[in-house]
């Protein structure tokens, strides 16, 4: 069946000499995995490799057989031609971080209308906007809104969040926990919009702690989650 539709390219991996397989999150049908045959030699077609970055919000023509099997695209262009996501070194290394994370978090093969529009306007939000060290930590947590795991706000005066239970406690279990000022900080972000992050100041050994925490988190909560390679890179930049 031919489709047309928005999509987010998650990641890009080459396949023999000139070939490409892309896997993309999609408004028609969630997450799809597309093999592009020919596109690193070809020059003049529809389907272009520079289109296919992490995060790259496109419009897709594409045929979707829903076997199971890698899809292929008619043409694609861009939707959304961002400014500064790829030539920034600050916001590349965290295009790269948060399209491993979503690559490694998004496993369905359906429409997820909600999800795909937050994606979509946070990565714009993230393009337009200067001071952006906080944003992943916000990202992450609010995507799991989409995901079925967002945290348990009741009780949240308490000295301890359960990681596994996803709630605030006062008696830690064996189950791993945030406390301390990363649980404050924690907090914080719980109750604020993107246009806030850049108030909440964290130093770098913060920033990392708490980042730490929420990746667990994902690990608890999405069976097979595999924790980003990127984060290093990330960690890196964000000093």
């Amino acid at each position: 069946m031919q489709v047309t539709t928005k999509a987010i390219v998650l990641s890009a991996l080459k396949y023999g000499d000139n070939s490409l397989i892309v896997k993309a999150y999609t408004l028609s049908d969630g997450l799809k995995s597309y093999l592009l045959k020919g596109v690193l030699s070809s020059k003049k077609g529809k389907v272009k490799a520079a289109y296919f970055q992490p995060l790259t919000q496109l419009e897709l023509i594409a045929v979707h057989k829903n076997k199971g099997t890698l899809e292929s695209v008619r043409e694609a262009k861009t939707s959304y031609h961002y400014q500064t996501l790829h030539s920034n070194i600050a916001k590349n290394a965290m295009t790269q971080f948060l399209a491993e994370m979503l690559s490694n978090s998004l496993l369905e093969e359906e429409p997820n209308e909600n999800l795909f529009n937050y994606i979509e306007a946070a990565l714009q939000w993230l393009d337009t906007e200067s001071q952006i060290a906080n944003f992943h930590l916000h990202f992450l947590l609010s995507i799991t809104k989409y995901l079925g795991f967002y945290p348990d706000s009741k009780n949240n005066s308490f000295l301890y969040f359960d990681l596994l239970e996803g709630g605030f406690t006062n008696k830690p279990s064996l189950n791993p926990v945030i406390q301390g000022t990363n649980l404050n900080y924690f907090k914080t972000f719980l109750g604020i919009n993107f246009d806030a992050i850049h108030t909440i100041k964290m130093n770098k050994t913060d920033r990392q702690e708490l980042l730490k925490s929420l990746i667990l988190y994902f690990e608890l909560h999405l069976q097979g989650f595999r924790k980003p390679k990127s984060l290093v890179i990330l960690n890196e930049i964000f000093r």
